[in-house]
């Protein structure tokens, strides 16, 4: 397994920068961040979450392959990136809707699961499509009034701000490390749009389970007060064995929204056709009209408070 490890650390580690790959079923686009000797740091492209895919659910999995190929449609989504990084591996091959080892003397082929650098935006360059689309419907729907929208429009609207919202949040977490290096202690920086100051948060973490039970011991602290089951873990032997959800999970009903497909070249035909129109206005002056207008509504908004 040490060897196996070391190989598939070496896979992740030679993709090209801005690769990202995509699980099989719920189609999550993710990034490797980074590799180390217990753990591959992962991070989803729609949230900014980060993931850690531990060794020793890889060792669970692989196990499992020896015997028989796994569904990728019958896996929790949190094990979708442990099949997506295995598929990497040329001792494994994904196809066909299952993951399965590599016969014997046979070299796997590329992961289905890769997107290139050269098919996948920056992430400036998504928010800004983003946003330029949402500016847009929002131009030509009344959006104070979303009940009175009819079902299409209500879908897209809620696509577009989910895009922009998680877009702009995943854009401003590469704008704050630099900013913090430009920030003192109670500091404040003054931009045109508003100020910003440094904030310390206090984020706390277990030490390693070893020496956590050492001090439980030294002060007569059962084990079972603090130990629990692990969910990730859980979900991978769900994936590998005949145990069925039901058996170890609880569950509650919640009802809400959620985006569940985008169609990029709708996207890309709107922003198209907003293109040909900017083409169409001769030095852009209705442009520049619509920024002075929108200069004298915020200076009007601020006047009246």
């Amino acid at each position: 397994m040490n060897e196996f490890w070391h190989r598939l650390r070496e896979e992740c580690e030679r993709l090209a920068l801005g690769t990202e790959l995509v699980t099989p079923v719920s189609e999550r686009s993710f990034k490797i961040e980074a590799t180390f000797e217990d753990r591959i740091v992962i991070q989803f492209q729609d949230s900014g979450e980060e993931q850690s895919l531990r060794r020793e659910q890889f060792i669970v999995l692989t196990d499992s392959l020896e015997d028989d190929p796994i569904s990728l449609e019958s896996v929790p989504p949190g094990v979708e990136p442990y099949t997506v990084v295995l598929s990497l591996s040329s001792k494994h091959v994904s196809e066909d809707g299952t993951l399965s080892r590599a016969p014997d003397k046979a070299v796997g082929g590329e992961s289905p699961h890769l997107v290139p650098p050269e098919e996948a935006r920056t992430r400036p360059e998504r928010i800004h499509d983003d946003a330029v689309l949402c500016a847009d419907l929002l131009d030509r729907l009344d959006a104070d009034d979303p009940a009175s929208l009819d079902t299409e429009a209500l879908a897209d609207l809620y696509v577009l701000l989910s895009d922009v919202q998680r877009g702009a949040d995943r854009v401003r977490k590469t704008v704050r490390e630099p900013l913090l290096d430009r920030l003192g202690p109670d500091q404040q920086l003054h931009g045109r749009f508003g100020t910003v100051q440094q904030t310390t948060r206090e984020r706390r973490r277990p030490k390693d389970e070893e020496t956590v039970l050492d001090v439980l011991d030294e002060h007569g602290i059962p084990h079972e007060w603090v130990l629990g089951v692990d969910s990730n873990k859980l979900d991978v032997v769900l994936a590998v064995t005949d145990l069925s959800e039901g058996m170890v999970y609880d569950a509650d009903e919640q009802v809400y929204v959620q985006k569940t497909g985008v169609d990029e070249s709708a996207k890309f035909a709107r922003l198209q056709g907003l293109a040909n129109r900017l083409d169409e206005i001769e030095g852009g002056g209705d442009i520049h009209d619509d920024l002075t207008n929108l200069e004298r509504r915020l200076k009007e908004e601020l006047s009246d408070g």
